[in-house]
């Protein structure tokens, strides 16, 4: 049963696999959040929206990728196209 063999936590490691976590959080939200918009853009935004949408849909997918490689800065680069998503879809909308 208890053959004190039990490996020690890896402190180090653990740290580690927590940042990259939270990374990849702020990440995820910021994707998701632009792909609301996208949504928002399709459907209130006519042929323009159509177009910006795939377009922001594009750099959204490279920006969440560019976003996973960063490491401690991973949501700059979404968190760019989210605002230009935003700025897009009140223009669309007005």
């Amino acid at each position: 049963m208890a053959d004190g063999s039990a490996s020690v936590m890896d402190y180090e490691e653990h740290e580690k696999t927590y940042k990259n976590f939270i990374n990849f959080s702020k990440v995820g939200v910021l994707a998701v959040l632009t792909f609301v918009l996208v949504i928002a853009m399709v459907g209130f935004g006519g042929t323009a929206g159509t177009v910006w949408a795939s377009i922001i849909t594009v750099a959204n997918v490279i920006a969440a990728g560019v976003g996973m490689a960063s490491g401690d800065r991973a949501h700059v680069v979404p968190g760019i196209v989210f605002l230009i998503a935003c700025a897009v879809t009140v223009a669309l909308t007005i």
